[in-house]
């Protein structure tokens, strides 16, 4: 008699499907990614796998927040009439509903009369339940030794209940090996998709199996070397940029034709689950030879970037490729804005705020920006995906690269301008406070006068904008100024400032409001 062993304590054994007509693996694939990561919001501790991941878990799409449409191109042979034909290789993540099977040798003689697909595994649970009121063999170790018992088996769940000869029952809750007498047929050890094709021209068919799979996504990590300038407002980037492609699919994809969508692709509105589940992913570097890179084109009212070659995404991987050459040498402006008024007082109420303690809290910070322009004549001009942007600054005494901050982007097309905040200066600080206020509820109007104090401790002079909401009320006017202001929307003006060395400049201005 044919035995079956179960080493119960290391892999369950893979199980041979039924014979059947199967799908040539030796065929093509292509892959379009679609992210709706937020840049830099998928967190390294997402990437951990848990025991037992392997095959469907619905969760897994609703933590990578990304799909992508599968296209594999294989050979079939298909009978006159009908034939039963089984896809495996399928990503275990994959949307049933989205799939489509296309013959490309007769497309009008062969039909596809129904499709299944099936996702219930082969596991040691369902491989037991299969042998319910069976004999079967179990070793068990004990502390004298390995003692063999065979017997029927009653239930499987959990540990295993087996009847002897006499009728006694034996419960094992721990075991080494299980002899089964046979090899059960109907199990599966892949994600399948089974189709039932009618065809007309039977032999050999070239077809086109198109998909749709969640847990993939991908986005782009931009990395910047900031050069100071000859002032201290000014200085030279180099910027290179990288895709970072997440595949928890469940499929790994070898050789693909690799495209990449950039811009905000509507979606019909799916139920969250609740809870999640968190996993590690392994990383696998892009290999960085000199094979062609990314194409970028316009695709409908979206860019669409062609990887020049093929690449290899196996499946529980994060893999990088270059998306562009480093530009060098990019001219950028570093700005310093004071915004002095506290942050939860910057927005728009329906009555005017005639309160005079109101939003007289100030903020001390000094925010820092590099400013650049997308454009062609400085090296970039690109349409740029949205991502994350980290900045570093050589370190001259040893020739290091040192952090000194990170912002994000969104899609950004050529000829824009970007704005990456790194932080908060460390010697320029300001002072916000309210000088004057008057008000007269029943002539509908009243009067604030405000004072910044910006002070410079470095031994270089910079330039600060001072940001100011004039948030009271939606009619107003300035009636004095000690500086120039530029007015950038109903509610915000800057004022523009050159602070000396060691120096300090103090901006007053009054506003008039009336309703």
């Amino acid at each position: 008699m044919n035995m079956l062993r179960i080493h119960c304590t290391l892999a369950v054994c893979l199980l041979a499907v039924p014979a059947m007509t199967h799908a040539d693996d030796s065929g093509s694939t292509a892959l379009t990614i679609y992210s709706t990561a937020t840049p830099g919001a998928i967190s390294p501790e997402l990437y951990r796998p848990s025991a037992g991941s392997r095959g469907y878990n619905p969760q897994y799409g609703h933590i990578i927040p990304g799909y992508a449409i599968v296209k594999q191109e294989r050979q079939v042979d298909l009978g006159a009439g009908r034939t039963s034909l089984r896809f495996t290789d399928v990503a275990s993540m994959i949307e049933p509903t989205t799939v489509s099977f296309t013959s490309l040798t007769d497309p009008n003689g062969t039909q596809v009369l129904e499709q299944n697909y099936e996702f219930d595994l082969v596991s040691k649970e369902k491989l037991l339940e299969r042998f319910l009121d069976r004999q079967i063999t179990v070793a068990q170790v004990r502390g004298d030794g390995v003692q063999i018992i065979t017997g029927k088996l009653l239930s499987a769940a959990g540990g295993l209940i087996l009847q002897d000869d006499k009728g006694g029952l034996q419960i094992l809750n721990g075991y080494s090996d299980v002899q089964l007498p046979e090899l059960p047929g109907g199990l599966i050890t892949r994600p399948t998709l089974v189709w039932d094709v009618a065809a007309t021209k039977p032999g050999a068919h070239d077809v086109r199996v198109t998909y749709e799979t969640k847990a993939m996504t991908w986005w782009a990590d931009y990395n910047v070397v900031f050069t100071p300038g000859e002032d201290a407002n000014s200085g030279l980037l180099d910027v290179g940029a990288w895709v970072s492609i997440i595949n928890k699919s469940g499929a790994s994809y070898d050789d693909a034709k690799l495209k990449l969508i950039a811009g905000d692709v509507a979606r019909a509105p799916q139920p969250q689950p609740r809870g999640g589940r968190r996993y590690k992913m392994e990383m696998a570097m892009a290999d960085a030879s000199a094979a062609p890179g990314f194409e970028e084109k316009s695709f409908f009212e979206y860019h669409l970037y062609t990887l020049g070659r093929p690449t290899t995404l196996p499946d529980n991987s994060t893999k990088q490729i270059e998306l562009f050459a480093p530009a060098r040498n990019v001219p950028c402006e570093k700005v310093m804005v004071y915004y002095g008024l506290a942050s939860r007082y910057g927005g728009f109420y329906q009555n005017p705020m005639t309160d005079r303690n109101f939003g007289i809290q100030s903020n001390k910070k000094v925010d820092i920006y590099l400013r650049l322009k997308n454009e062609k004549d400085v090296g970039m001009g690109m349409p740029l995906p949205s991502g994350r942007i980290r900045v570093s600054q050589r370190d001259d005494a040893d020739d290091t690269l040192e952090f000194i901050g990170e912002d994000k982007i969104d899609h950004t097309p050529k000829d824009e301008e970007i704005l990456i905040k790194l932080g908060s200066a460390f010697d320029v600080v300001g002072e916000r406070k309210q000088v004057d206020f008057k008000v007269d509820t029943r002539a509908h109007w009243m009067d604030e006068t405000i004072e910044i104090k910006l002070r410079n401790h470095k031994d270089a002079p910079v330039k600060v904008i001072a940001k100011e909401t004039l948030y009271r009320w939606v009619n107003w006017r300035i009636v004095e100024s000690s500086h120039k202001q530029e007015k950038l929307d109903s509610r915000t003006i800057h004022f523009p400032v050159e602070i000396p060395k060691d120096g300090e400049v103090t901006i007053t201005y009054k506003v008039h409001y009336s309703w």
